[in-house]
């Protein structure tokens, strides 16, 4: 059997994935703004632990062709574990086509060019990148201790590679005040970034983020205003944005630069219908 604890979190794309845990938490877990693994201590699973379950899951799932490795940041294991995860993996399950994992800017950037390149060999494929924002002062001021230009060469050097970059950024993040800098920082920096996937979520401000006093959240209707104006300001050759998450006042997905004039124009269409005050109906689950 699988042996998860609890939470355990994953990209809405990887929900048909079979998922390895092979770590536990955040190696990081000092965003002000997220809540995901904090009150979890990190913790790598031992190797011979790991290596063994996927060998006895691909005895009992053969035909499995899409995995999730977990938790946050599998990327900055070193290099050779991740190699040896993945031979196992190839080994396990003969028909695997892809694997997946969240990363950090800097946890690419650890890894030299040669060793991308093995990785997606062995068949890593997508790495879901937190930018967060194009705004260096608020990622300094929300303790996320990255740069929008570190991220930048890590998305640049993975995408070289052959990988694939899903990018997420955080509507609402800049409050109310910082807004308008939050959505045309982020969309300059993805317009450098030119990710072949990307994701916008929205902010909540639930139990377990530690925002600076003074943020004021954004409505449901700034929101949308504020998703206008990085659309308006993007600049992509081919990218696929989705808006899906339960997060997000609605769902959304098109490609880009194709789709953006329609995107925006839908979105302009729900403007005056959307809570100016508050943040409209939230889901029971973020």
């Amino acid at each position: 059997m699988l042996n998860y604890a609890e939470p355990l979190f994953r990209p809405p794309a990887e929900a048909d994935s079979l998922i390895f845990q092979v770590a536990r938490g955040c190696p990081h877990n000092t965003c002000r703004f997220c809540a995901m693994y904090k009150g979890v201590r990190y913790r790598v699973r031992p190797e011979g632990e790991v290596l063994a379950e996927m060998a006895a899951e691909g005895a009992r799932q053969p035909d499995v062709r899409r995995i999730f490795l977990a938790d946050g940041d599998v990327m900055a294991l070193p290099y050779k574990r991740l190699r040896a995860m993945l031979e196992a993996l190839n080994r396990a399950f003969p028909l695997l086509s892809r694997v997946n994992l969240y990363a950090n800017g800097s946890s690419i950037q650890a890894k030299s060019d040669a060793e991308l390149e093995d990785l997606r060999r062995l068949k890593l494929s997508t790495l879901y990148v937190g930018l967060e924002t194009g705004d260096d002062d608020l990622l300094r001021a929300l303790d996320k201790r990255e740069t929008a230009a570190g991220m930048t060469t890590a998305v640049q050097r993975a995408q070289s590679a052959g990988l694939r970059c899903s990018v997420m950024v955080l509507l609402g993040l800049g409050g109310s005040e910082g807004s308008e800098r939050h959505a045309d920082r982020t969309a300059v920096v993805l317009n450098r970034m030119q990710p072949r996937l990307l994701s916008a979520l929205r902010f909540v401000d639930v139990p377990g983020t530690a925002m600076p006093a003074g943020f004021k959240p954004v409505s449901e209707h700034g929101v949308i205003v504020e998703m206008i104006r990085m659309l308006r300001g993007l600049e992509l050759e081919k990218t696929v944005f989705r808006a899906n998450h339960t997060s997000n006042p609605i769902p959304l997905e098109g490609r880009l630069p194709r789709d953006r004039d329609a995107l925006v124009a839908g979105l302009e269409a729900l403007l005056p219908g959307l809570d100016r005050v508050g943040p409209g109906d939230l889901p029971m689950f973020l």
